[in-house]
């Protein structure tokens, strides 16, 4: 015979049914990433053949809550929607350096041990990490801010260069787009392929986009950093890290001490010095198994790590694997990728037209070419 406390738990996932999607809204929240869960969500489409959700518009604090352009959003509900929802979807966070409210993330922690499937769209992953539900758990971000997030959260395998990450009952995206990309992925899931480009076509953007935040990556600051001392300081570290220096070496370039280094880097980027560093080191220790055949030991020594077993531990502690497996398992995945280089000879950053050029694209009608975009 079932429990009494065994029923009332069933009766409680019955009710969480996840088409019902509440959006958490917090003051100082980007209004791009904020309508993106609304617009798919919480608009009507069954005419086109899209299944309906239900929405429920939620406010993580008092409100109004002002956001980006001068405008004020009053949302229709209070955290008490969460209770409702089988999907929770936080779609940006204010600030990278402050925690949220201990109500609203003890709200997210209940709706996830009842069953709730929690999302987080770019810096909504920091309110994710800060409510424990990233612990041990892949998870992504903007990439300029997956370093803070990587330092501040170190239990959660963060990976910058993914689009998105789909972990079950636990999802985060990238910046801005990919968000769009997340929750067309949620509908593909729910209801199918079919149900997914039909909206996707509606949005008039892809369905699917291939690749990740790579391209994006080498920047590593802001496009406003760019006056900043310092964001030249940083360009000459991403141009050397196949050698050994440290944070020291850093700070003697921007001729500060390393005391004021530390806090202008992280006022700049979010981040530590030294845990940005590191982080710049293993993503281009992930190209080079992506792109080379160089041994590990190799790849050790033209990422700048000063041997193959600190390569290993700080690349399992971001990506929760070895680089041996994170190899094997990007080949499973994609058997058509080519080598750029191989031992001995210099390792640069490729370029793009340095890429492996695709197949060659079989003929089809125009009709179908479009119908398939994306896909």
């Amino acid at each position: 015979m079932p429990s009494a406390v065994d029923a009332a738990t069933a009766k409680i996932l019955r009710q969480r049914r996840k088409e019902v999607v509440a959006v958490l809204l917090f003051r100082g929240g980007p209004i791009f990433e904020s309508s993106i869960p609304l617009s798919v969500f919480g608009i009507d489409r069954q005419d086109a053949g899209v299944p309906r959700y239900r929405m429920l518009v939620a406010a993580g604090e008092q409100g109004p809550l002002p956001t980006t352009g001068g405008l004020e959003l009053i949302a229709p509900h209070g955290l008490d929607a969460i209770s409702r929802a089988g999907t929770v979807v936080v779609p940006a966070w204010r600030s990278i350096t402050s925690q949220p409210p201990q109500e609203t993330l003890d709200a997210l922690r209940r709706a996830h041990e009842e069953g709730a499937r929690i999302v987080g769209l770019n810096t909504g992953a920091f309110v994710l990490a800060a409510a424990g539900l990233l612990d041990g758990r892949p998870a992504t971000t903007h990439w300029m801010y997956a370093p803070a997030l990587a330092e501040r959260y170190p239990s959660v395998r963060v990976d910058p260069r993914e689009l998105f990450v789909d972990d079950g009952d636990v999802m985060t995206s990238a910046g801005t787009a990919a968000g769009i990309d997340l929750c067309l992925h949620i509908v593909r899931t729910d209801h199918g392929n079919e149900a997914a480009d039909t909206l996707a076509r509606r949005l008039v953007v892809p369905s699917r986009r291939s690749g990740g935040q790579e391209r994006y990556l080498d920047r590593s600051l802001p496009d406003e950093a760019d006056a900043d001392p310092l964001a030249e300081v940083v360009a000459w570290a991403l141009e050397h890290l196949h050698e050994q220096f440290d944070v020291e070496t850093l700070a003697a370039r921007a001729y500060l001490s390393r005391r004021t280094f530390d806090r202008r880097f992280r006022e700049l980027t979010g981040s530590a010095p030294l845990q940005w560093l590191i982080t710049q080191r293993v993503l281009q220790a992930q190209r080079l198994l992506e792109t080379s055949e160089y041994s590990v030991d190799e790849i050790a020594e033209r990422c700048g790590f000063r041997s193959s077993t600190s390569l290993r531990g700080h690349f399992r502690r971001q990506l929760g694997s070895s680089p041996a497996a994170y190899r094997d398992a990007y080949r499973a995945r994609h058997p058509l990728g080519g080598t750029l280089h191989t031992s001995p000879g210099p390792s640069p950053a490729p370029d793009d037209d340095e890429w492996p050029a695709p197949p060659p694209t079989p003929q089809i009608t125009p009709v179908r070419a479009q119908r398939g975009a994306g896909a």
